[in-house]
């Protein structure tokens, strides 16, 4: 199965959004420290930048992957 970058940053979108709503309770129920669900976003919210940049630079990327097969033809 192939998922668009697309996809995979509204997905990502998602879960943010999710951890945005359930970490605060877990921190206030004591059960998550807030430093771990900071942490835990953050990470989140990296890999959404990973795939912004990805989708930003698409083009240039299968392009350059194109040559560089084409190279060892």
């Amino acid at each position: 199965m192939t998922i668009s970058l697309i996809g995979q940053i509204a997905e990502v979108d998602r879960e943010i959004a999710k951890r945005h709503e359930v970490y605060p309770r877990q921190v206030a129920a004591g059960r998550m420290k807030k430093a771990e669900a900071e942490l835990l976003i953050g990470r989140m919210q990296a890999v959404r930048a990973s795939l912004k940049f990805l989708q930003i630079h698409e083009a240039d990327i299968r392009a350059m992957i194109a040559a560089k097969r084409a190279s060892r033809s």
